[in-house]
């Protein structure tokens, strides 16, 4: 009778990648929960401890965010083993996160979203370190696309979206830059689009070509006649595009720029005409 005196090899691989896909939550795919140091509750992630604790149910007084640097403590979600912030479970030997990072102490195991840490952010982002640079003007990174081409606006992600009010620096939504360099929630551009909104919402500079538009404004001021009384009327105008003060003629439509043939333009201040007994009668 043969015996098999062949030591027997752990196939750690195996082991470390057990449960992978199975854990996580809404916004991170991960094997390990975290212990909130401001709380010292148990949550999927930050974002989960953060959506709970400041939700409408709460008072405000007690409303809070987990600062991410802050984390000391995760559990296993596999043998539920508490343990200071590694990759491997000291209990089980599961990796927690196929990325990791440990100034972030932050854990996901869906590479496909090519994480980096950047250390002038002092964030963990997404889409690859290769694809994208940090402005140090803006405080923020960029798609290597506009490295020579955007307009650097001081902090430029460092505040809330304009129109829903979300911190953009961390968020998990996509962000594009308008070209006046104002920064915005994708998805809130395609909501301002929806409502032939077309200006950005900060400095109401035009963020498309609007050149169909003023076309199409031209012919309506040119068929729209206007009274006698207003015929001669003329008025201060700021155009928000290009930034220049200019005197029209007053008209119910619109006014258009002189300098750059905008109409994203609002009245600043209105004047008689100088002769018009009329207009003066009716002052």
């Amino acid at each position: 009778m043969e015996v098999d005196l062949e030591p027997k090899v752990l196939d750690t691989s195996s082991m470390t990648e057990k449960g992978y896909g199975e854990f996580g939550c809404s916004h991170y795919r991960r094997r390990c929960k975290i212990r909130a140091p401001c709380c010292d509750e148990i949550f999927d992630c930050r974002h989960c401890h953060n959506d709970a604790k400041n939700s409408i149910e709460i008072d405000p007084f007690d409303r809070h965010e987990v600062p991410r640097h802050d984390i000391k403590r995760v559990i296993c979600s596999l043998c539920d083993r508490e343990q200071d912030v590694q990759q491997y479970c000291i209990n089980c030997a599961v990796c927690m996160g196929k990325y990791f990072c440990s100034k972030c102490n932050f854990f996901d195991d869906d590479v496909s979203k090519k994480q980096y840490h950047c250390d002038e952010c002092c964030i963990c982002r997404i889409g690859g370190a290769e694809n994208f640079f940090h402005c140090d003007k803006c405080g923020c990174c960029y798609s290597m696309i506009m490295k020579n081409s955007h307009k650097c606006v001081e902090k430029a992600m460092h505040h809330n979206c304009a129109v829903c009010f979300e911190f953009l620096f961390d968020t998990t939504k996509e962000i594009t830059v308008l070209p006046c360099g104002h920064t915005i929630h994708l998805e809130c551009v395609r909501e301002m689009e929806r409502h032939s909104q077309y200006s950005c919402p900060v400095c109401s500079k035009s963020f498309c070509d609007m050149t169909r538009v003023w076309e199409r404004l031209d012919r309506e001021v040119a068929s729209t006649g206007m009274p006698q009384i207003y015929q001669n009327r003329r008025v201060w105008i700021l155009c928000n595009d290009c930034g220049e003060n200019s005197e029209v003629n007053f008209h119910f439509v619109a006014h258009k720029c002189p300098i750059c043939s905008s109409y994203n333009t609002k009245l600043t201040r209105g004047r008689i005409a100088t002769g018009s007994s009329e207009i003066m009668k009716t002052v």
